[in-house]
């Protein structure tokens, strides 16, 4: 299909143009493809300066868009992320001045130093794609993702984000520090110059959103679709989770596959496509019944184990 040969191609010059920038990480890359290609968001869990920002800067010049980044604190007010109407005196007039929300890439950092009152205004544009202000409803323009993330360490003075906020996120995902050749090749290359300033988009806003009207013609057999529902009830019987994964959860992961076939340059879903999103895209959604500090520790586990036992589809998959 020419169309999903498009968008492989169209995932492969974004992530070479990125990766001037941000220095491995490919899986992580690929998979923030996904929530792109698919209208997803994604939350980052990891610790200060490991480049979540610099990815998030590097991602939205390629594509042409508009990057903002909001440090959110406990003092944020819904108004300082939507903006608000501001009283004129000169025309007698009430006049809208738009906040951050209304970008293609917004950065939302330490998102869970932000007040649940602050936290829950993020719902509704990630889930519609609007913005309500004084009565009167504007679209965000597209594309538009959410790339918050948070320190898994530091939780003095945070405030944790409650179920229905993780369900809005598709994937949660994790950086990690750069191994010891990887750590050599960014200070050589960050030592004479900033490569950010040097990046130049080598794809449009409107090539995204034709990739996310296309990737949906990626093959899923009834077989795989199966394979992926048992993964899914599977978590709803497991004795150690309280809340399996939603209705939600299940077309996130639906959407997930098929966009990340396509990124490894396939025109069909694989049980290794299935396998390799499960964990990104249905771990923050699982309630345990024991509260525990190493919860996602305890989910990956537990999903890791399900996947093992669910069987894997063994007649043949589709062939275009």
């Amino acid at each position: 299909m020419n169309e999903l040969k498009r968008i492989y191609n169209l995932a492969q010059e974004i992530k070479h143009n990125v990766q001037k920038v941000i220095v491995g990480k490919e899986e992580t890359i690929d998979r923030i493809f996904v929530a792109l290609f698919t209208g997803g968001h994604v939350l980052l869990e990891d610790v200060p300066g490991t480049g979540k920002t610099l990815l998030a800067k590097a991602l939205a010049r390629s594509i042409d868009g508009n990057c903002k980044r909001i440090q959110f604190t406990p003092d944020l007010l819904p108004t300082d992320l939507s903006g608000m109407n501001i009283y004129n005196q000169k025309t007698s007039e009430f006049q809208f001045r738009s906040g951050p929300l209304f970008t293609n890439l917004l950065l939302a950092d330490e998102i869970n130093r932000a007040t649940p009152r602050t936290q829950s205004s993020l719902l509704e544009c990630m889930e519609e794609r609007q913005v309500s202000i004084d009565g009167e409803t504007m679209l965000l323009e597209e594309p538009f993702i959410v790339l918050a993330t948070q320190n898994p360490l530091d939780n003095y003075g945070t405030f944790p984000l409650p179920e229905a906020q993780l369900d809005r996120f598709m994937l949660k995902l994790k950086l990690g520090y750069p191994t010891f050749e990887e750590g050599l090749l960014v200070l050589s290359r960050f030592r004479e110059q900033q490569p950010l300033e040097q990046l130049e988009p080598v794809a449009s806003k409107a090539d995204i959103m034709q990739a996310r009207a296309d990737y949906t013609k990626v093959h899923i057999s009834d077989d795989m679709l199966e394979y992926l529902l048992r993964i899914v009830e599977q978590t709803r019987k497991h004795p150690d989770i309280a809340l399996g994964a939603s209705p939600r959860a299940s077309q996130a992961l639906l959407r997930a596959v098929q966009a990340y076939a396509v990124i490894r340059g396939r025109e069909f879903v694989s049980p290794d496509d299935v396998k390799a999103m499960a964990i990104p895209v249905l771990a923050h959604r699982l309630l345990f019944r024991n509260a525990s500090q190493l919860r996602d520790q305890q989910a990956e586990n537990v999903l890791g184990h399900i996947l093992n036992q669910v069987p894997v589809p063994s007649e043949p998959l589709m062939k275009g």
